[in-house]
């Protein structure tokens, strides 16, 4: 699973890929609990193991959505 995450006052957005064993729902539902205190911090883990963190008050969208199984490279990629 995908998860993009907008930060506010910044033209960059994150992109962690979760593993294959991580539930949307639980994602979710992390999201809005890390979201709706406005002072915590969003703590994804990404497939590697690695820990990211985001103030969930910078936080400015959310993303979920399955992995792309395709890669495109190249200059004939559209």
């Amino acid at each position: 699973m995908d998860v993009r995450i907008g930060i506010v006052q910044s033209v960059k957005e994150l992109d962690v890929e979760l593993g294959d064993e991580a539930d949307p729902s639980k994602v979710v539902a992390d999201v809005e609990a890390a979201l709706s205190s406005g002072d915590g911090v969003l703590w994804l883990t990404d497939r590697k193991g690695r820990r990211v963190g985001v103030p969930a008050g910078k936080v400015a969208y959310v993303e979920l959505g399955a992995p792309s199984t395709e890669r495109r490279v190249g200059f004939g990629a559209p």
